[in-house]
């Protein structure tokens, strides 16, 4: 039978051909059930309720709302009580369901299972995309995977069963690009355990990358608060076309906010330019935002994304939609807290980096960039793909580009890897042709994950320190994230520049106005790629690999060996003993960018993510010491050696010493990963003062115990000496908004107070006396009962 919304589509029609005209929709609409997704047919998009939220809190802030302020508004636990105040004041929220990739999902269910609770409160899903490494190619790396990993698959799968959560196994692409095939809609609000959970606002959706622990509140049906966003508006004027794609919109938006420029923020895009984009290039912009630290980007709904739900089988949601659209568009006259206009005709192709998301180039001027920096120009591998760039429009834009190179007997002089985003986008290429054409020009289909973006590449054409230039169509390029290599020379650009670069092997070649030389000895010129955003058939769906949690999961063993190296149940942290914080050691004193990559590895270090103790053997390895410019040497306060970070970590925690970090701005800027919180905790660690911090890495600080502290002034930083003693004076009046003291003790008895900053709101300070938010829930819970 029809969807009801669909019928009252078809009635509206045949009324309005007469005399009278009813509005029938919101009559059927109201009696209409239409499931988040056809994995959970009985799990409800509920825009009623959305919109009900929406009214109240119009009413009240009587102005014109954002779009972002709409959805994250109309989660709200109790609108009509809410303080809301941009940027200031915290939201408790109800979000619509919750994502976890494999990575982080072993400790997110780890945490879940401490909880006691018997069975998550919201749909959830896990999705087994981080652990597979790319070595030799799809199938071959697929199946070493699941031999490897087969322990912490098996744990997945079993939590999942017991504890009611959906189970997308090994092969079944990155997280982002299943839960926009699948999961995410206009409206919805979905929390993820991975910073680029945002890829789901190419679909109209709040969707925000969070810690573990956080995703447990949501799953335990606990409020999640969220500091109440800012909303930077980005408009779009004009149109996409040529060389120019949407991953061009954000590299250079990067360039314009910095990688700190949208912290505390939403970015919402709107504007007639937004139509000339497609939902999956929506989304690649989406995507990307979380290198600018925004809390989520997100798109208004349009016929675009009305057009790939009913590709992907989901035409009931976008009919629901089109019922509810006034809540799903921004407000007439709505106001942002900043505006930037990008005029999509002007844009031209981008480049970003070395090392850094936010080093905005023009492919046109990159190649003269790279001579006077002294950064290789030769490339040594191009790669596309990735949560990022694996659409079915990028696969085809990309083979577009190969078409005519092999057309004129060329193939890449670089070597060259794809990675499908999912079985669904891998079948389809492969169905269509464009794998084929990929692997004729010197191209290796890798498996349906993220591999080489998050550092699992078994690279193998140069030694670790040879100084080369990779060229890839992923998000981020942090010293040595893909290859572990810290002189490779990472830059991030869209999937057809990648193409046509790695066929020059250059980074002096602009495709838009240089030449290249046939096999016949005649030059040529590449046209700008053309391809369809979505397949002419259907989607082929490929394997079938979505583990249903079953009705009942009460009789299901999950098992966790007191012997793993894999996988540790987790113990309570200590609660706060009540007095100050006096005489901690600094551990170390950062200088410069400090991403969650410098503070938890990935890479190797991904096999341990489900053992706590295993993985704090790399507890800030890549941050560089100030006191010598060094990685993983630091001084050992009572001893006077220097040593790795982690052992001097371990020898004050066996001492009973209690410890700090110092760090710079940003800190904890890039991945979601809580481990870069956990391990500090677990080592001894009580405070963490810097600069400035990343939204999420700070949230994951507290709710482990730990004290996220800022300057009050930042030439504060200055100050300390990696040899001085901290004491953090004032935590029995510990209160939101009041400063804290730092009283600083040099080695030559001098001292020095400074005052210190922080975010805390009352709650938050509950977590912290408490030992962590986990420790809090579970007070809570055994008072209630």
């Amino acid at each position: 039978m029809a969807p009801y919304c669909v019928l009252a589509a078809r009635l509206r029609h045949a009324l309005n051909s007469g005399v009278r005209r009813y509005h029938v929709a919101p009559v059927l609409c109201q009696r209409a059930k239409v499931a988040m997704s056809h994995f959970e047919p009985n799990e409800y998009i509920n825009y009623e309720k959305l919109e009900k939220n929406i009214n109240i809190v119009r009413k009240r802030l009587d102005r014109p709302l954002t779009l972002s302020e709409k959805i994250v508004y109309g989660h709200l636990d109790d609108p009509a009580k809410q303080e809301i105040e941009r940027g200031k004041t915290y939201l408790r929220l109800r979000p619509d369901r919750v994502a976890m990739q494999d990575a982080t999902a072993q400790m997110a269910m780890l945490q879940f299972i401490s909880s006691g609770l018997p069975k998550v409160a919201v749909p959830s899903t896990i999705h087994c995309d981080h652990l597979i490494e790319a070595q030799s190619g799809g199938e071959k790396d697929l199946q070493r995977a699941k031999e490897i990993n087969q322990e912490v698959y098996n744990f997945l799968s079993t939590a999942g069963a017991k504890y009611g959560v959906g189970f997308w196994k090994p092969g079944s692409g990155i997280i982002h690009q299943i839960i926009l095939e699948n999961y995410s809609y206009p409206g919805v609000m979905l929390i993820g355990t991975d910073s680029h959970t945002p890829n789901g606002g190419g679909l109209g959706g709040i969707c925000i990358g969070v810690g573990g622990a956080d995703a447990v509140d949501v799953m335990a049906g606990i409020p999640w608060e969220l500091k109440c966003p800012k909303v930077i508006g980005v408009k779009l004027t004009g149109k996409l076309s040529g060389w120019t794609s949407p991953k061009d919109v954000i590299l250079k938006v990067a360039g314009i906010l910095t990688v700190k420029g949208g912290t505390g923020a939403i970015i919402e895009y709107h504007g007639p330019g937004v139509d000339s984009i497609s939902c999956t290039g929506m989304a690649t912009i989406c995507n990307m935002g979380a290198e600018i630290g925004a809390t989520t980007s997100i798109f208004p709904y349009n016929e675009r994304m009305k057009k790939y739900l009913g590709k992907t089988g989901r035409a009931d949601i976008a009919a629901l939609a089109d019922e509810f659209k006034q809540h799903l568009v921004p407000d007439s006259g709505c106001q942002y807290d900043q505006v930037i206009e990008i005029n999509l005709s002007e844009l031209k192709p981008h480049i970003n980096g070395p090392f850094t998301p936010d080093l905005a180039h023009p492919v046109s001027d990159i190649g003269a960039v790279a001579e006077k920096e002294g950064w290789p120009v030769d490339i040594r591998v191009g790669l596309i793909g990735s949560c990022t760039n694996s659409s079915y429009e990028d696969m085809g834009r990309s083979a577009a580009v190969a078409k005519q190179a092999l057309a004129h007997g060329l193939k890449c002089k670089s070597k060259f890897t794809i990675t499908p985003g999912s079985e669904q986008i891998r079948a389809t290429i492969e169905r269509d042709g464009y794998a084929k054409v990929l692997r004729e020009v010197g191209g290796l289909v890798l498996a349906n994950a993220c591999g080489p973006c998050i550092g699992q590449w078994d690279r193998k054409d140069i030694k670790k320190g040879e100084k080369n230039t990779i060229v890839t169509s992923y998000n981020r390029n942090f010293t040595g994230r893909n290859d572990a290599n810290p002189e490779t020379h990472a830059f991030v650009t869209s999937p057809e520049i990648v193409s046509a670069l790695s066929i020059s092997g250059t980074l002096k070649f602009n495709p838009e106005t240089d030449y290249l030389t046939g096999a016949d000895g005649k030059k040529f010129k590449l046209e700008a790629p053309d391809a369809d955003e979505l397949p002419k058939l259907e989607f082929d769906p490929g394997q079938d690999t979505y583990q249903y949690p079953p009705k009942d999961g009460s009789g299901q063993h999950v098992d966790v060996s007191p012997t793993s190296q894999r996988l540790q149940l987790l113990e309570p942290f200590d609660k706060w003993d009540g007095k100050d914080l006096e005489d901690m050691l600094i551990l170390i004193k950062v200088k410069g960018k400090c991403t969650t990559d410098h503070i938890s590895a990935a890479g190797p270090w991904l096999k341990f993510r489900g053992h706590l103790d295993n993985i704090s053997n790399n507890l800030l390895i890549g941050a560089i010491n100030i006191e010598n410019g060094k990685a993983n040497s630091v001084r050992n306060a009572l001893t006077q050696e220097f040593g790795p970070v982690p052992d001097t970590a371990r020898y004050y925690k066996k001492m009973g010493i209690k410890w700090a970090v110092v760090g710079d701005e940003n800190y904890g800027e890039g991945s979601s990963r809580e481990h870069a919180a956990l391990e500090p905790r677990h080592l001894g660690g009580r405070v963490i003062i810097t600069k400035s911090f990343a939204r999420i890495h700070e949230t994951n600080l507290k709710k482990q115990g730990l004290l996220p502290l800022t300057f009050a002034d930042p030439a504060d930083y200055n100050k300390i000496h990696p040899v001085d003693k901290l004491s953090i004076v004032g935590l029995k009046d510990f209160a939101p908004g009041k400063p804290l003291k730092c009283i600083i003790k040099h080695p030559n008895g001098s001292q020095e107070t400074i005052m210190l900053n922080h975010t805390f709101n009352e709650s938050q300070i509950e977590w912290f006396q408490a030992g962590s938010a986990l420790n809090r829930m579970k007070e809570l819970q055994q008072k209630s009962s």
